[in-house]
């Protein structure tokens, strides 16, 4: 298990059969690392936003905790276009093929569309979908590649088609949903953290989640 720590500009790693954490990556550049997202062969994706400054950065982190900084906020006039211009980053998400890097910007109320080469790095930013009120914030996908994401201040959840389109939306029973995830004995179970209850809700879908399929391939392997 991988665990964003939005304080400390780090990166912890739990090991399987553990409860311990430990440093994976860390960097000083990191503004908050607030979610994550993980390819087949284990390279993280961390959006990494800076609220005041409804800007945010995104990074790669390799298998063996390199950290590599792939888009930013405007003024790193280091970073090549037109990457280095990102509002402000929260859920992020990779597709079933591993050729796509979904992100959201919460304040600005964008989706945006990386293709990911065979070196993990970005090209070709495309707005996936965007929204006219409300916020975001986690999102995932499904096996079939439609994308769930968090309408934070709306509080429903969005199913999106893998061409953007809007194909169902599930009340949480409060206004601000954060986080989502799959599981269950199905995969089929969609599990919500909803901020302004604290309370964890769940609702049913038609597709395992994709995270959960990994698992259930990677269980298989063994």
């Amino acid at each position: 298990m991988y665990i964003a720590d939005y304080v400390n500009h780090q990166i912890f790693k739990v090991a399987p059969g553990t409860s311990k954490p430990v440093v994976f990556a860390a960097d000083a550049m990191m503004n908050q690392p607030n979610d994550l997202a993980i390819t087949y062969s284990g390279t993280l994706y961390a959006s990494d936003p800076s609220w005041s400054a409804k800007t945010g950065q995104l990074w790669k982190i390799t298998v063996d905790g390199r950290t590599t900084r792939l888009a930013g906020q405007m003024e790193l006039s280091s970073l090549p276009n037109p990457l280095n211009r990102l509002g402000t980053t929260n859920g992020i998400e990779v597709s079933p093929d591993g050729r796509t890097l979904y992100v959201n910007e919460s304040a600005q109320r964008k989706i945006w569309a990386f293709a990911i080469d065979s070196g993990g790095n970005l090209s070709g930013k495309k707005l996936f979908k965007s929204f006219e009120d409300h916020g975001f914030d986690g999102m995932r996908c499904d096996v079939d590649g439609n994308l769930y994401v968090t309408r934070y201040g709306k509080g429903t959840v969005v199913k999106l088609s893998p061409s953007g389109k809007v194909l169902a939306e599930i009340d949480v029973l409060g206004s601000k949903p954060s986080n989502i995830c799959f599981g269950g004995p199905d995969g089929r179970t969609a599990y919500v953290t909803e901020v302004e209850h604290t309370r964890i809700v769940s609702f049913r879908v038609g597709r395992p989640g994709l995270a959960w399929r990994r698992w259930q391939e990677a269980t298989d392997n063994q």
